[in-house]
């Protein structure tokens, strides 16, 4: 699979693959794929979710396959069609689908956030929806699908208990991030570990803005001392954020931690190309805390 895009730099792009299931279309950012197989028989996990069909070992690593159709509650899929086997969250998941239709490559500002007649925020496992060619094609929330099959694969927010007893600190950290469930618990760990003066937004843009208006009043040190965000958002994504910040002379020494599901070997790659300061997989918020302590005490950030 053709990844260049990867690799490129602060775009506000990416590739969408979109596949069906039930003769609808949905997608999945194609930086979370690793291959596409056809469809081979399992062995079934006893006990296990619904929607687990079971594990099975291509090039002797263990996959964990997931039949999306039963998640999506549109019953069991039959024994054909593809794997999709992904890698985010370091976790290896094989999702049986029915075909595959093709990439898309769209900006994120082309993709429309569902509303709240979809479902609610916190319930949604769709991220969002690309009109391409008359059709809809719905992008799903593959980290929220894995994490309520298994809550162990989330935010490991039980590190924040094994800190221990912290000092408050009122070093301003801005944060971006599209998920209304992990930007609160997001906030939730900054604060139980220490961290009290949030800026929470819901996406690179919002982030941006921010950024902006308080370069333009001249108070970016007393509300921006740190930016965390994710890489997979709409309107603008982590990576364009980090561009721009980077580029800016008056932004560029603000240190940014990209804490995403995304971070991979090639992700990384471009991370640190665009400046990023630390880049971290999303269930580690104890080692996000970790980074936080060492660019306070390393940049003087209380002061």
């Amino acid at each position: 699979m053709d990844t260049k895009i990867l690799l490129e730099q602060g775009t506000n792009e990416l590739e969408v693959l979109e596949f069906t299931l039930g003769g609808n279309s949905y997608g999945i950012n194609v930086a979370k794929i690793k291959e596409i197989i056809t469809y081979q028989a399992v062995t079934p996990v006893p006990n296990s979710h619904p929607s687990i069909e079971g594990i099975f070992m291509p090039r002797d690593t263990m996959i964990t396959a997931i039949d999306l159709k039963n998640c999506l509650g549109r019953g069991e899929s039959e024994p054909k069609g593809l794997f999709i086997i992904t890698n985010f969250n370091k976790l290896d998941i094989a999702f049986h689908v029915e075909e595959v239709r093709g990439i898309h490559r769209v900006s994120w500002r082309d993709i429309i956030k569902p509303d709240a007649t979809l479902s609610t925020t916190e319930e949604s496992v769709a991220t969002g929806i690309i009109k391409k060619d008359g059709k809809l094609i719905i992008i799903l929330d593959f980290e929220k699908i894995v994490t309520d099959i298994n809550p162990e694969t989330g935010l490991k927010v039980s590190e924040i208990a094994e800190l221990g007893q912290r000092n408050r600190s009122e070093v301003p950290i801005l944060i971006a991030e599209d998920s209304p469930l992990l930007n609160k618990l997001i906030v939730d760990c900054l604060k139980a570990a220490g961290y009290d003066n949030l800026i929470h937004t819901e996406n690179g843009q919002r982030a941006y803005d921010v950024v902006c208006q308080c370069k333009a009043e001249g108070t970016l040190k007393d509300h921006v001392r740190i930016i965390i965000t994710d890489i997979e958002m709409p309107e603008m994504d982590g990576h364009r954020l980090t561009k721009l910040v980077k580029d800016d002379p008056e932004t560029a020494d603000i240190p940014i931690i990209i804490f995403s599901s995304l971070v991979n070997d090639e992700m990384k790659r471009k991370g640190e190309s665009l400046g990023a300061n630390a880049q971290l997989s999303k269930p580690e918020i104890g080692n996000l805390v970790r980074v936080v302590d060492s660019l306070v005490e390393e940049k003087h950030l209380n002061y």
